[in-house]
């Protein structure tokens, strides 16, 4: 397939040289083979073009200006339908052109094939056939994908159900070691009230004691007095 492109090589318009050069510089960068026909130098090119474009698509006048493109005969469109296929990365399907692997307008192709259809596009060998050397796994085929998802969910049931186990065996535990600790504070608390009474005895023993040496020191200093008077009055 040959891409036929209308230019007019002598066209006094500005604007329309700059429409031809944008529309060829952009093919030899994409690399696509194009052929060059001029209308302004010959006449049968300028008739052609004029023949073959669909008259929905003239202007008012009924003579399209150039650039036109074609695929052969297939007519593409002009400057403003390339700019839009341009600015869509869409100028393969404008040109009616496979989009090389790995372009932009190839990888959107893939999304669209996926989005309609719903599965991954089915590549083909060079003779055009399907290629079987890319098989979808057994698993995916037969759904068992969705039985090991169904499997990995029941585990992580049966783990929180373990967890939760644990954790009341826990507090289980933690109950029952809280009951002898409280019996042996309780046993703590009665030893230190038998000693503080213990304590309380031996000082009440130790203030009687005083008491008593405090009553004998006073009668041994009245005894004192008492000889020290009888001896006075002897004299």
């Amino acid at each position: 397939m040959v891409i036929k492109v209308f230019l007019a090589s002598s066209s006094g318009s500005t604007a329309i040289k700059k429409k031809q050069q944008d529309v060829v510089g952009f093919l030899e960068a994409l690399k696509v083979d194009y052929t060059q026909l001029d209308i302004a130098c010959n006449e049968e090119n300028r008739m052609w073009m004029r023949e073959n474009v669909p008259e929905e698509k003239k202007p008012a006048n009924g003579i399209p200006l150039p650039p036109q493109i074609f695929n052969e005969e297939s007519y593409c469109g002009d400057y403003e339908t390339f700019f839009d296929a341009k600015e869509d990365n869409s100028v393969y399907s404008f040109l009616g052109l496979p989009p090389p692997p790995g372009s932009k307008e190839a990888e959107q192709a893939d999304m669209a094939h996926i989005v309609e259809n719903g599965t991954h596009t089915e590549e083909t060998n060079a003779e055009g056939n399907l290629d079987d050397s890319t098989e979808v796994p057994v698993e995916e085929r037969n759904g068992d994908a969705h039985g090991e998802q169904a499997a990995d969910e029941e585990e992580r049931e049966g783990g929180e159900e373990e967890e939760v186990a644990e954790d009341e065996a826990t507090e289980g535990e933690t109950a029952g070691d809280e009951a002898p600790a409280e019996e042996e504070e309780a046993e703590e608390e009665e030893e230190a009230a038998e000693e503080t009474d213990e304590v309380t005895e031996d000082t009440a023993h130790a203030v009687d004691e005083e008491e008593q040496e405090e009553e004998d020191l006073q009668s041994e200093e009245e005894e004192e007095d008492l000889e020290e008077t009888q001896e006075e009055e002897a004299e």
